[in-house]
């Protein structure tokens, strides 16, 4: 897939915004396999998590290990074995794991060093001003450090990719903004866990288990810090990800040779009855 600026869908990313909070009836939904009858405010853009989700259940391990999601560091957080791949799907790499809260970069009211001890002035990429990013307002995903278990930069991941994060029944779109320990996977900035419902306190919040996160490869939001660019560029993306899986799908049925509806008629014309199995 190639590289894809953000820059343009700012102004339609409003709209899009717009239209995530609508009640159901007012905006069309998309026709997408395995999508629920999920509530519009719960999640942006116009893909549900199910659909989402649908298309990331197995795993084709692109990492040369595995992750731990805990160093045994942080408060109340035990050390974990490591056992999260990243894995990749049609111009996407996704992993399963918990959430750690981010809270570094522009000191906030929410983040700063005496709400958070671990606090750092600095994040990995800056704002289009040369500032830090703002872990309290703007939704962004940490990524390990490069190391020989895995190298996010060779799989077309910059500061900037667009990702779904998901957890439970909402969607967020958030960008690649920081990164962290190269052995320990699985944190996001105080914004993307208040936008999922996940307690965003960097010390006492976070959740040990049931986040999914998609990043879609060679994608770039700019400026990295226009949250409406994530929104406009990763439900596009999210889109294309989902038909793209369903076409990929459907051919491998047809190859097959063993489907009815859009699939190949048995031999003499005739189609299975009702309820028969072909």
């Amino acid at each position: 897939m190639r590289i894809r600026h953000a820059a343009f869908a700012a102004a339609a990313g409003s709209a899009l915004l717009a239209a995530a909070v609508q009640p159901p009836d007012a905006v069309a939904r998309p026709r997408l396999r395995g999508a629920a009858r999920e509530d519009f405010a719960v999640r942006e853009g116009t893909v549900g998590a199910a659909a989402l989700l649908a298309e990331v259940k197995g795993c084709s391990q692109i990492s040369k290990g595995k992750y731990r999601t805990d160093d045994g560091l942080r408060r109340g957080r035990a050390r974990t074995a490591a056992s999260v791949p990243v894995c990749k799907k049609n111009g996407a790499v996704f992993w399963k794991a918990d959430m750690d809260i981010d809270c570094d970069g522009q000191p906030t009211t929410k983040c700063n060093s005496t709400t958070d001890a671990y606090f750092q002035s600095a994040t990995a990429f800056q704002q289009s001003d040369g500032r830090q990013l703002n872990s309290e307002k703007l939704p962004f995903i940490v990524v390990p450090s490069s190391s020989s278990i895995w190298n996010y930069r060779t799989s077309g991941i910059v500061g900037g990719t667009v990702a779904a994060v998901i957890y439970k029944n909402r969607v967020v779109y958030a960008v690649v903004g920081d990164m962290g320990p190269s052995g320990i996977i699985g944190e996001a900035s105080y914004a993307t866990a208040e936008a999922l419902g996940i307690n965003p306190d960097p010390t006492y919040g976070g959740v040990e288990s049931g986040v999914t996160y998609i990043l879609f490869t060679n994608s770039r939001v700019s400026p990295i810090e226009s949250h409406s660019g994530a929104v406009a560029l990763g439900d596009e993306l999210a889109r294309e990800f989902v038909q793209n899986n369903e076409d990929a799908q459907r051919q491998n049925q047809s190859a097959d040779g063993d489907t009815y509806e859009g699939r190949d008629i048995p031999e003499g014309g005739d189609t299975p009855e009702d309820g028969a199995n072909p």
